[in-house]
């Protein structure tokens, strides 16, 4: 009696213990589902949600660039509302008049620096077909000078590189205009697209030209080092590396005797010209041969 009670006590242990290996194997897999960012404050479901529906949204909204700083809410919405139903319209790359203002209140109260001379905005469609249809409008001049880009937001649309063309030593307030009526005599302008600083606006003096075919791209070069507002703008193919620096002739020949290159190279990397720096070199390693001679076992030899 006395082994079969404490068999069932030993039981009653090991079931309790199982039981609460259980409820921590549960408690520990839910805590893992709702892991708390400590950066966000949101947990890895959240996270997931947001992602899904951030690229959604990415792919009904509309990039606007090269928008005139005098544009208003309901003038894009007369623009683009043959497309289709749209959500909401937000301005960006706003330059506040003061300070003391943030890019929301600024764009709310419509308080722009007087030096800041266009804007940019996003367009968000109730479907993604009618932000494709919205494409329509790339390249159309709403105001004089004013050639909008019209793009979609979504990071999944690639750049034709194949017709573009990378643009360097750009003046830091140049105008999308300007680009795009300099490179006008080679073909037709698809989007120009200046690459510039969220907080004052300026350009960070390089670009893009995007071109309707790829000839277009081959007059395009032949502008490098033409001059665009005061400056020599450098023209290259997008992609393109920067080329490394030809050897000079005296490197290039082969090698005589078949001596090792790679000595060579370290024994006069630091040399601009090899070939006069070859002969003095083989004169001063014979004094060291002669000084590892003892001058008594000379004086025997004699």
């Amino acid at each position: 009696r006395e082994s079969a009670l404490e068999r069932a006590d030993e039981e009653e242990d090991q079931k309790l213990s199982q039981n609460k290996a259980k409820q921590k194997k549960e408690a520990s897999h839910a805590i893992t589902k709702s892991v708390v960012n400590s950066d966000t404050g949101t947990t890895v479901k959240q996270e997931k949600k947001k992602k899904v529906a951030d690229e959604t949204v990415d792919r009904r909204t509309v990039f606007v660039g090269n928008l005139p700083v005098s544009c208003t809410v309901q003038a894009l919405k007369s623009l683009f509302k043959e497309y289709g139903q749209i959500k909401s319209i937000r301005f960006r790359s706003l330059v506040p008049a003061e300070d003391t203002l943030s890019k929301k209140l600024a764009a709310i109260k419509h308080k722009v620096h007087p030096n800041a001379k266009f804007i940019n905005a996003y367009v968000v469609f109730k479907k993604e077909c009618d932000a494709i249809k919205a494409l329509k409008e790339n390249g159309k001049e709403i105001a004089s000078g004013f050639h909008i880009r019209v793009d979609i937001a979504s990071k999944s649309s690639l750049h034709d590189n194949k017709r573009s063309v990378f643009l360097g030593n750009l003046s830091y307030d140049i105008r999308d205009d300007a680009v795009r009526e300099h490179f006008s005599v080679c073909g037709g302008v698809v989007a120009v697209r200046i690459v510039r600083d969220r907080n004052t606006g300026l350009g960070k003096g390089f670009g893009y030209v995007l071109f309707e075919n790829m000839d277009a791209v081959h007059l395009a070069l032949k502008l490098n080092d033409s001059v665009l507002m005061g400056r020599k703008i450098r023209v290259k193919r997008c992609g393109e590396k920067c080329k490394a620096p030809q050897k000079s002739p005296a490197q290039s020949h082969a090698p005589k005797d078949g001596v090792d290159t790679t000595l060579k190279n370290k024994k006069c990397s630091n040399d601009s010209f090899v070939g006069e720096k070859a002969n003095p070199l083989k004169k001063s390693s014979k004094p060291k041969r002669i000084k590892t001679i003892p001058r008594n076992k000379a004086g025997k030899s004699e």
